[in-house]
């Protein structure tokens, strides 16, 4: 009986999750209320949200992005690291950049949400990965492949110290 009773509380549990994004069961009386939603950040469960390493450091946001785009020639803002990227887009932009052989710097704007959006509102533009080169704004993941099949991004990194000599593989 107690397997059964398991067993219909965890079935319950998900049929109703799929519903409503919350999973509710019953156990012994008591309601369990599970949610992926953080007031304040709704991409991230709490135990997953990020802190501000900034705070309290009396610098601005803006002052890092600015400082981060000034002096590294390729910067990526990205979901995750150039070895680990956590979606398909900013692994697509690592790939096209890692092409040219060009030292790429980065920030996982996962790690802060105050980051994610100060880098939003720096450059005007909603979505990531953001890439900028010698301080410009280029765009994201589809721009940079675009750059890179039409031979834009060949004469635009051409001037970058490292090994850029030729794209690999060509």
């Amino acid at each position: 009986m107690a397997k059964r009773t398991l067993s219909n509380l965890v079935s319950r549990g998900f049929a109703h999750s799929f519903e409503s994004r919350v999973v509710s069961m019953q156990r012994f009386g008591q309601s369990l209320n599970y949610s992926t939603k953080i007031s304040g950040d709704s991409d991230t469960h709490e135990d997953f949200r990020s802190t501000n390493k900034l705070e309290g450091s009396g610098i601005s946001v803006q002052d890092v992005v600015q400082q981060d785009v000034k002096i590294n020639p390729v910067m990526i803002y990205m979901k995750g690291v150039p070895d680990a990227p956590r979606c398909g887009f900013s692994a697509l932009a690592i790939k096209v950049l890692q092409q040219y052989r060009v030292p790429i710097s980065s920030r996982n704007i996962l790690e802060d949400s105050v980051l994610k959006e100060g880098v939003k509102a720096f450059s005007n533009w909603p979505t990531f990965p953001q890439i900028f080169v010698k301080g410009e704004f280029i765009g994201g993941s589809d721009i940079v492949l675009s750059m890179h099949q039409n031979g834009q991004l060949k004469e635009l990194l051409s001037d970058i110290k490292g090994d850029n000599s030729k794209p690999s593989g060509e």
